[in-house]
This record gives structure tokens, sequence and C-alpha cells, in this order.
């Protein structure tokens, strides 16, 4: 096997591993996201007997502003997590929404 073929072999097996580990991380987040939805199921029946709201823009906001500040300090884009965490409260309050 010439340097240049074993080369390939390492890189695409390099590859192959890093792909594994993201399939792994995706597992995880997927999972994190399912026990996000159901604490916020658990949310749900709380508030309603402490006749709140299930729509709390400020709680959001403030959710949402706090996922900001953990991206900056990880050294991510901001807007991107944000983003990402709008959609998480979104699917929390759907869940919750559901309940009543």
């Amino acid at each position: 096997m010439s340097a240049s073929t074993e080369a390939d072999w390492s890189t695409e097996a390099e590859l192959e591993r890093l792909r594994d580990e993201i399939v792994e991380v995706d597992r995880a987040i997927v999972g994190l996201i399912a026990q996000r939805v159901e604490l916020a199921r658990r949310v749900g029946p709380l508030k309603r007997a402490l006749g709140m709201p299930t729509l709390d823009p400020p709680r959001e906001a403030t959710i949402v502003r706090r996922a900001g500040a953990l991206a900056r300090e990880a050294g991510l884009a901001e807007d991107d997590v944000r983003y990402i965490f709008w959609h998480l409260v979104g699917l929390s309050r759907r869940v919750q929404l559901e309940q009543e």
C-alpha cells in the first residue's frame, strides 16, 4: 500500500469515527429534548393549579436570553442557539396546551 493510499484510508477511518460520534451526540440531544418536554408536561398542571397561564412571554424570553449567554460562553453563535431555544420553548408550550 502506498503512503498516499494509507493516508486516504486513515483519513476515511477518522471521518467515519467522527461521524459515529456525531450520531451519538445527536442521540443524546434528542434524549435531552425528550427529557425537557417531559418536564414541561409536568409543569403544565402545576401552572393551572396556581392559576398561571400557559403562555408566559417574560419567562420564555428569559430562557432564550439565558441560552444565548450560555452559547456565548461556549463560543457558539448566540443567534443560532436562541433560534433553537425558541423552538424548544414552543415545543414545551404546545405540550402544555395539549393538556388543557
